[in-house]
């Protein structure tokens, strides 16, 4: 009779990233940490051209044109070093599959809107101060006692809504929807035009083919088969970038090989930022305020973005509880502050992260290879630019597919459930912010328990949040009634 020899103790790396618990493998960690980089690359290049422009860029932009190409090259360097130093920290000690960078909406608001009334170092001041505060909340116990208080429909809503909100991300990047006139548009003027569009549906399409046929590397398959495409397509057709008078162009980047493909980075921008600089600029009402609005985005989105790509990926405990979750949010409050240190906006978790889950990724290792190619990415920042949206969307389409599906956890028969829940996944996208959408889903469960006599059964964090949500949403008559507008 033969005797099964007894099968090898599991590693130090496999117990730590629970590799094998987790039903993944080695390969499948690398293929969808890759993935995640290559879905999510372009905030290395779409980060400087948001906030390298922004008034003052550490005195750097006076309106030449050489200031500005210095600024944008500086912010290049930083966001995707500040993205793969807080990427791998979220793998290796948050154990989980999703990868951190500069935040588009929170970096829009801080070249923006706090910018232009101060200093670019006194709004990083801003920045760090925020992920500060939020760290003290995770480390008191108080956000995740939040998310654990919000009711398990809600949680699958916010799931849902993320699915659609990467669907309508993906869409809008690759031309196929537009904005204008009508709010909505297909194509170019109703109709699906030029090469770069071409070049997406052929994406898609073999996308949802390989996912169909359950092929391994599908995801990233697709975006390497669509890439070479692209570059044909250019290198034959010489398509050019989109503009107002190209409008059927590339997006994001133009598909060529790069003349040169290694540079030195520049990472001057390190450490400058000024932590009270604002309070005596702008105000110390006013400060605070802008603090809130940076910490309110921050302390939902990656809450709602956790808990989403742990149910896609199936990590869930029996009590619906993401494992090691304090510990993922100690690195995405570090990643805020990080952000300020690094001069490029906070940092927090990426919704894209839901393609390396698509591609098989279970653990913390996919974060750590993601984490890795954004630090080689400062050196080969030529080759980043190669990857146009017309290549890299059509992963967020199929991922925000996969994400949907979650739906079936929402009874739609209870209204007083349904609701809310209809709210958050139809806000989030239409407003381009989970945020708006987690926030729109909490006041209308608020204010229906309160008048069907049910107010008894919300939870004190409910109350706590929601009214926290209301100011959020109020904040511009507030500051108006304050005589800061």
């Amino acid at each position: 009779m033969a005797i099964n020899a007894p099968s090898r103790p599991a590693s130090g790396i496999d117990r730590w990233f629970s590799l094998s618990a987790r039903g993944s493998t080695y390969g499948r960690e690398i293929r969808g940490g890759l993935v995640t980089f290559f879905t999510m690359a372009y905030i290395v290049v779409l980060n400087p051209l948001i906030i390298g422009t922004a008034k003052d860029m550490n005195g750097l932009y006076v309106g030449g044109t050489d200031d500005v190409i210095k600024a944008i090259t500086m912010v290049t360097a930083a966001t995707a070093l500040i993205a793969g130093l807080m990427t791998i920290l979220m793998g290796a000690i948050g154990r989980f599959p999703m990868a951190v960078a500069a935040g588009l909406g929170l970096n829009g608001f801080v070249a923006f809107t706090l910018a232009p009334q101060m200093t670019w170092a006194d709004a990083m001041g801003l920045v760090v101060l925020e992920g500060i505060l939020i760290l003290l909340l995770v480390l008191t116990g108080f956000r995740s006692a939040v998310f654990t208080a919000v009711p398990e429909q809600l949680k699958y809503a916010i799931g849902v809504g993320i699915g659609l909100f990467i669907t309508i991300i993906g869409l809008v990047d690759s031309g196929i929807v537009r904005g204008g006139v009508p709010l909505v548009s297909f194509g170019v003027f109703g109709e699906l035009q030029g090469w770069p569009i071409f070049t997406f549906c052929f994406g898609l399409l073999l996308t949802i083919v390989l996912v169909v046929r359950k092929v391994k590397g599908a995801i990233l398959i697709g975006i390497l088969a669509t890439t070479v495409l692209a570059i044909i397509i250019e290198s034959i057709a010489g398509v050019g970038g989109k503009t107002a008078e190209n409008p059927t162009g590339w997006g994001l980047n133009v598909p060529a090989v790069p003349e040169t493909i290694i540079a030195t980075p520049d990472l001057g921008l390190l450490g400058q930022f000024s932590l009270f600089g604002s309070f005596e600029v702008i105000g110390v009402i006013a400060s605070i305020l802008a603090i809130f609005s940076l910490m309110l985005s921050d302390f939902f989105d990656t809450m709602g973005t956790a808990f989403g790509l742990a149910t896609e990926a199936e990590l869930l405990d029996e009590e619906g509880n993401i494992p090691h979750f304090e510990s993922i949010l100690v690195v995405d409050s570090i990643a805020a502050a990080a952000g300020g240190i690094g001069s490029v906006s906070s940092n927090t978790s990426y919704i894209e992260s839901a393609s390396g889950i698509g591609e098989g990724a279970r653990t913390g290792i996919a974060s750590i290879v993601t984490g890795g190619l954004f630090l080689i990415a400062m050196f080969f920042s030529p080759l980043v630019t190669i990857i146009p949206y017309e290549a890299a969307t059509p992963a967020l389409v199929v991922v925000g597919f996969l994400m949907m599906t979650q739906i079936r956890h929402i009874d739609f028969n209870d209204y007083s459930i349904g609701i809310p829940a209809f709210l958050t996944i139809a806000i989030m996208p239409f407003t381009y912010s989970i945020t708006n959408g987690i926030g729109a889903g909490f006041v209308s469960w608020l204010v229906i328990k309160i008048f069907t006599g049910k107010a008894r059964e919300v939870n004190w964090l409910m109350w706590v949040i929601s009214i926290a949500y209301i100011i959020y949403f109020a904040i511009y008559p507030i500051q108006v009634v304050l005589g800061l507008k």
